[in-house]
């Protein structure tokens, strides 16, 4: 198959990963026609595939993974890159022209099946039934679960576009993964920067390899550790700062660290970037290293987090700095603790994408 075949048969429009029948069909099919201006399904349709043909042109691809399956305590981020994209068009009239203007393309959602979380763990027979129902007439050995998916999908715009720069919508953290396996295989001296309430450090959760709780110990092997790994907002963790940094070779700057002295916290992690010689960033942005009293509508959140004028701030330094990759992850509407906590913490990951966007536009 093509590459833009293949993406065809393994993506869906925006908002339109999440395998639905009947229920959810028409809050998907509100999203969908605010962000491609059409009624139709069948118009819907043309204009998401038109999207695709604009991957090599890009400079910023926009890719929702709908899975909350690697998540822990609580589910519901499954619906995160839906509703972000809602409140993103709702508070930003203009972002649809903006896309066109800055050449911002919305690739649309991987097609999940919320049963499957990555390839690797499933039998061959698992394998060739999914394969069977989710691809129906296609040959070809396409991926089935969600990080497996992503990372071919982005895999294929990288080699469609090598220099354009992508923005994930999750879906629960283990949708960085695929993100950081594809990124480390076009950009050599890359680092990442983590706001997080927790460290997801783990090697393995319950023997699964990668979930919420893991993807960030394969992602710092993947980049060399050496302290490329920079965790900021840190304060859930059954073990101490010096534990991580002395057996992981990550960076972490605590959560009461940063809001003790925000300046000089962004100083420190923007030195410590150009001391370990990193040449440019994947900045994954967990809404819970966000002070849970902004945040709450998400699967773990924490008091003793990250003001969001601080996260700001620190996406607009890694802009300037030089960001080849964002997401925002971890937002669950459903799960809010509070009668506004999902429309504040949705309106906040709205803010964080665009911002984010902008950073990786300079």
């Amino acid at each position: 198959m093509k590459p833009l075949e293949e993406l065809a048969a393994m993506l869906r429009p925006a908002a339109g990963g999440l395998y639905v029948v009947s229920t959810g069909r028409e809050q998907q099919l509100a999203v969908q026609r605010a962000l491609y201006g059409v009624e139709r399904e069948e118009d819907i349709q043309r204009l998401w595939r038109d999207s695709l043909e604009k991957i090599a042109s890009a400079r910023v691809v926009i890719l929702g993974v709908p899975s909350d399956v690697g998540a822990g305590f609580l589910r519901g981020a499954n619906l995160g890159p839906q509703a972000i994209r809602a409140t993103l068009l709702a508070e930003d009239k203009d972002f649809r022209a903006r896309m066109d203007r800055e050449r911002i393309v919305d690739v649309g959602d991987v097609f999940v099946c919320p049963q499957l979380l990555h390839d690797s763990m499933l039998s061959d027979a698992q394998l060739a039934a999914s394969r069977r129902a989710m691809y129906p007439g296609v040959a070809e050995p396409l991926p089935v679960s969600p990080l497996s998916i992503a990372e071919r999908a982005l895999d294929l715009v990288f080699q469609l576009n090598p220099a354009v720069r992508p923005f994930v919508i999750g879906g629960d953290h283990s949708n960085a993964w695929p993100l950081a396996a594809s990124l480390a295989r076009v950009h050599q001296g890359m680092g990442i920067v983590q706001p997080d309430a927790h460290t997801d450090l783990l090697e393995e959760r319950l023997g699964v390899k990668y979930c919420f709780a893991t993807w960030s110990y394969h992602a710092n092997d993947l980049i060399g550790r050496g302290g490329r790994m920079v965790q900021v907002g840190t304060r859930a963790s059954r073990r101490d700062r010096e534990h991580w940094e002395s057996t992981l070779g990550v960076r972490q700057f605590w959560g009461e660290e940063c809001r003790r002295d925000p300046g000089a916290a962004l100083d420190a992690i923007m030195a410590h970037l150009a001391k370990v010689a990193v040449q440019s960033v994947y900045f994954s942005n967990d809404i819970d290293g966000t002070d849970e009293s902004h945040a709450d509508a998400t699967g773990t959140p924490e008091p003793g987090g990250l003001e969001p004028e601080f996260v700001v701030e620190l996406i607009r330094r890694l802009g300037r700095f030089g960001m080849c990759a964002g997401d925002i992850m971890e937002v669950a509407p459903p799960v809010q603790r509070t009668p506004t906590g999902a429309a504040r913490t949705l309106s906040l990951a709205a803010r964080y994408m665009r911002e984010t966007i902008d950073a990786l536009l300079m």
